[in-house]
């Protein structure tokens, strides 16, 4: 069981493309010398034996030769969820590329997502408008394990818009305004008829906070919002204040939508403006508590706060 686990720890990190320093390689070293029956371990250390390298520089080595790396400006993830699926991403390797940090996967998107996987009752058969969606592990996360009725993904910058599109393609979905796949020659069985009907509808908005209007926010109607890492500026934080206002009023007589931000607290003093923001404005707003699953890998538990908002 012990090796089951250690090979699952090692799978993941592999699959969501971590660090090298965050894999448990002194535990494997301790497995590979107590038990080194396998001839491809055993060649392995036969060659840490024959040089002077200490053992994680020859598995850095090793590992080094099979990824063959090369210099790129994007790498795909896979990220496991608790179905047995993943969600694959084609990230940027650096934090800001191309004058946006908006082609990474962050933290809080990670929070955010295993809190909607534990609470997917919140999203089941309903609409979802999420706000600077990214690259979109967030959305794509909950489409594959909350059976929403539709997904708004929407952010602003052009090239997020791109990467965020080919991601969504990429975990097998189609987007509504893409042209339906050809058309069977022979008829769906009602199984497969009754699979597709259960597909949430997904489209990606161009979303510009500062501008639009009440009117071109009629159409999104949504039952839910959510929003990942979106706190983290001053006037980032007023404009999108100046958003959630904006979609309270467009309501056309519906029940207000649920909302829910996540967001790192890296700086105290840009949380509590938050929300003496929403206070002056009358939005009101209440902590979620934390989620008891741990579903994906941290390099260090971070400082994640997710607030549901009342507009």
């Amino acid at each position: 069981m012990a090796e089951l686990e250690l090979g699952s720890r090692f799978q993941r990190r592999f699959l969501a493309a971590r660090q090298l320093r965050s894999f448990p390689w002194a535990e494997l070293e301790q497995k590979l010398r107590a038990r080194p029956g396998s001839p491809l371990l055993a060649e392995i250390l036969q060659k840490h034996e024959s040089t002077a390298a200490e053992p994680l520089d020859e598995l850095y080595d090793a590992l080094a030769d099979i990824l063959n790396e090369e210099e790129s400006s994007h790498g795909y993830k896979n990220y496991l969820l608790p179905t047995g699926e993943c969600v694959t991403l084609s990230e940027s390797v650096a934090i800001i590329s191309g004058g946006t940090t908006g082609l990474v996967t962050w933290d809080a998107a990670l929070h955010l997502t295993e809190w909607a996987i534990e609470n997917s009752s919140v999203f089941s058969n309903r609409r979802i408008l999420e706000l600077g969606s990214g690259i979109g592990f967030t959305g794509i996360a909950i489409c594959k394990t909350c059976n929403p009725k539709a997904y708004v993904f929407s952010d602003y910058h052009h090239c997020v818009l791109e990467q965020l599109t080919e991601n969504i393609r990429l975990n097998g979905f189609v987007l509504e305004s893409e042209p339906t796949r050809p058309i069977q020659t022979e008829p769906q069985s009602q199984e497969a008829e009754a699979t597709n009907s259960q597909k949430p509808k997904l489209i990606v908005a161009e979303l510009d906070w500062g501008s639009v209007t009440e009117e071109q926010l009629l159409d999104l109607q949504p039952d839910v919002i959510v929003a990942a890492d979106v706190v983290y500026d001053p006037e980032i934080i007023l404009t999108l204040i100046g958003m959630l206002q904006k979609l309270s009023a467009s309501r056309a007589d519906r029940k207000p939508p649920e909302v829910y931000i996540a967001f790192t607290i890296r700086n105290p003093d840009t949380y509590h403006l938050f929300q003496a923001e929403l206070d002056k404005v009358g939005i009101g707003w209440q902590i979620i508590p934390a989620h008891s699953n741990s579903i994906f890998l941290y390099d260090m538990q971070p400082n994640v706060t997710i607030l549901q908002l009342f507009i």
